[in-house]
């Protein structure tokens, strides 16, 4: 479209990154605001819970669970695709199948007259928002320059609070007709507009050039990095990015690329880079996000004792600002780093459950107790964005070398889903049988964030992803990654200078100082 730099960069946010982000959200929370409509009780009566007696009750919370996890299934096996149709077909192809698959399962739930239509639909859609939620991250990282990738990647949480948002208010809305299949088949239908926007725009932007490189297509990875740099393609910047990621695929061709080679001990330290993305995944999904965003309305009118309406209303102020707060990750992700958004979030999330067990043990008729819970799942709201709800997957994304870059992240993502699926499953249950028990597991497990992300996450802040890569190659052990990352930067060694000397890489700070030497 003759746009370049910043302005193409925009228009990719625009046009990509937020209608697949708010697909992300906007279907992962699409039925929890919807399952006590009278006619989708009329339609699904098998999974209603707020009309069934006592005896029907928990057979059905399980049905209702798997429901609402089908999704989940669909998008773990989109996401574990990722690793191989994302390095065989490029970026841009499988974006493009991955709208198309959401669309289709949106027209087939919105047009569902009995459950296995539905649930049909349901992991089709889950399916293409598997594949968004693996390959977009990879794109934007790979398209984006060091300066300002966090802010890029985390932009994806605060489009994904959008479409919790519009999913909440549009279902208000409609639930304001009270009767007919008005109550919940248009705010089912309304995602297809984000996916044709997404179909129809991906292959206005140009294609990542680490993946062209890749496919030894140096020709137009150079014009792409020109394009989306906005500099000419003989100047520093431009050759020495394409230099560097000509580097890192040599020694990917050196040392292998297979899957096999993430839990190979050595040099790369894949194992622990790898360890890195799967245990930020698990605790983006059991700090209990989900359980806020997906169950909200549940929690408010079963947990709290509310009404019906109160319920909707609250659940959709909440997660209003939740979108409200995702700004203050776009704020701090380039400026505090990754280390500490993590450390803030988690430590946030612990004490906002503590406080919601403590709130919910009362009973429901006890009125301050309910607007102390009201009140701390608003403020659990403000800290989640902060650090889990697109930082977790720019981390994946950088600490990964670029022959494996796809392989992890697909992973990892599949990793967010799977856990993601237990607490879909399990929620509705867990509600009906232990009630406020059930946030204490998510208060322990959110206490461990700070601990583990200070002793074993190095910052990856302003660093280019190759610089990333050589960072962990050049650390003296696991343990001593943080420390090394901590004393170049404390050195002025912000950017890693490279240096071939008879076969080596040197790593030295701008003082002089050689802090580690390793063969390429």
């Amino acid at each position: 479209m003759g746009l370049r730099g910043h302005t193409l960069s925009r228009l990719q946010t625009a046009l990509i990154v937020a209608p697949s982000f708010i697909l992300f959200g906007y279907n992962q929370a699409g039925i929890g605001g919807l399952i006590t409509q009278d006619d989708w009780v009329a339609t699904f009566p098998e999974i209603d819970t707020v009309h069934a007696n006592p005896s029907e009750k928990g057979p059905r919370s399980t049905l209702q669970g798997f429901v609402v996890a089908v999704f989940v299934i669909g998008a773990l096996f989109g996401s574990l695709s990722c690793s191989w149709t994302g390095d065989h077909y490029g970026r841009r192809k499988i974006i493009f199948v991955a709208g198309i698959l959401t669309l289709l399962g949106e027209v087939l739930e919105a047009t569902s007259t009995g459950l296995p239509q539905f649930v049909i639909g349901r992991i089709i859609v889950g399916f293409g928002i598997g594949q968004l939620s693996s390959l977009v991250p990879v794109w934007q990282s790979e398209t984006s320059g060091a300066d300002n990738r966090g802010r890029h990647v985390v932009l994806d949480g605060l489009f994904i609070c959008l479409g919790y948002v519009l999913e909440s208010w549009i279902n208000l809305r409609f639930f304001e007709y009270q009767t007919g299949p008005i109550t919940w088949r248009p705010p089912i239908a309304i995602a297809c507009v984000f996916s044709l926007i997404l179909i129809s725009s991906i292959y206005l932007f140009p294609e990542s050039p680490r993946w062209l490189l890749m496919m030894g297509k140096k020709e137009q990875a150079l014009e792409n990095l020109t394009i989306l740099r906005c500099a000419p393609p003989d100047s520093r910047e431009i050759e020495g990015e394409l230099s560097g990621i000509e580097l890192s695929l040599d020694m990917s061709k050196k040392h292998g690329a297979g899957l096999s080679q993430l839990f190979r001990a050595g040099r790369d330290k894949l194992p622990y880079r790898f360890a890195l993305c799967i245990l930020l995944q698990f605790f983006q999904q059991m700090s209990g996000s989900n359980l806020i965003s997906v169950y909200a309305p549940i929690l408010f009118q079963e947990n709290l004792g509310l009404s019906s309406e109160m319920s909707r209303i609250l659940s959709g102020g909440a997660l209003t600002w939740k979108f409200l707060s995702s700004f203050l990750a776009f704020v701090a992700i380039d400026r505090f780093g990754r280390r500490a958004v993590f450390m803030a979030s988690g430590a946030g999330m612990s004490c906002c459950m503590v406080a919601l067990a403590i709130a919910t043990s009362f009973p429901a008729s006890n009125r301050p107790a309910q607007v102390i819970a009201c009140c701390f799942i608003f403020l659990y709201n403000t800290f989640v964005p902060i650090g889990f709800l697109g930082a977790n997957f720019l981390y994946c994304t950088e600490v990964a070398p670029i022959r494996l870059r796809m392989a992890m992240s697909s992973i990892s993502t599949a990793n967010h889903w799977a856990w993601n699926f237990i607490i879909a499953m399990v929620t509705p249950v867990a509600i009906y049988s232990i009630g406020w028990q059930y946030y204490i597991i998510f208060a322990i497990i959110a206490a461990c964030i700070p601990v583990t992300v200070y002793c074993f996450f190095p910052e990856t802040m302003g660093r280019t992803l190759e610089e990333i890569d050589l960072l962990f190659k050049g650390s003296p052990s696991v343990c001593g990654t943080v420390q090394f990352e901590r004393k170049l930067r404390r050195n002025n060694a912000h950017h890693i200078l490279r240096e071939k000397l008879e076969g080596d890489l040197v790593l030295q700070g701008s003082n002089g100082d050689t802090y580690e030497t390793f063969e390429t």
